[in-house]
């Protein structure tokens, strides 16, 4: 969880580099996905977006979601990285990663972590419109 804007790319990369030392050749893929806030929601324009959650809730259940994938795909590792406070369009806003011997693994993990990420963790939105903010009441489908 971080307030402040990051670069995935360089996040992802820093993992990457211990991930080498610490589990050289454990893995043999890696499967990657970056959300970022968008400029348009259920057809109106999006000036920003302010996302709250609470402290310490949030954390804890990012950690049960990646620990499950971890355990129901052996992975040798995952990431979840995500943002809060407030974003503009096009700012990324999550980060999620999975490390595993095979893809399969790899692919399946990534789409439950960011699946379940948007259905488990206590994230409020609310959005800045042109005519004024709204608390956003479902997620986009998948």
């Amino acid at each position: 969880m971080r307030a402040q804007p990051f670069d995935p790319w360089q996040e992802l990369a820093r993992h990457e580099d211990v991930l080498r030392v610490q589990h050289h050749g454990a893995y043999g893929a890696a499967v990657v996905f970056v959300g970022s806030t968008r400029d348009v929601t259920d057809g109106e324009s999006v000036h920003t977006l302010v996302l709250e959650h609470y402290p310490g809730m949030t954390e804890h259940h990012l950690e049960v979601i990646t620990h499950e994938a971890m355990v129901r795909w052996a992975l040798v590792d995952a990431l979840v990285f995500h943002r809060y406070g407030e974003l503009s369009p096009n700012d990324p806003i999550v980060l999620v990663a999975a490390w595993s011997a095979h893809r399969a693994a790899a692919f399946a993990a990534c789409r439950y972590l960011i699946e379940e990420l948007k259905s488990r963790a206590p994230f409020w939105k609310r959005e800045s419109l042109p005519a004024g903010p709204r608390w956003v009441t479902h997620n986009t489908p998948g």
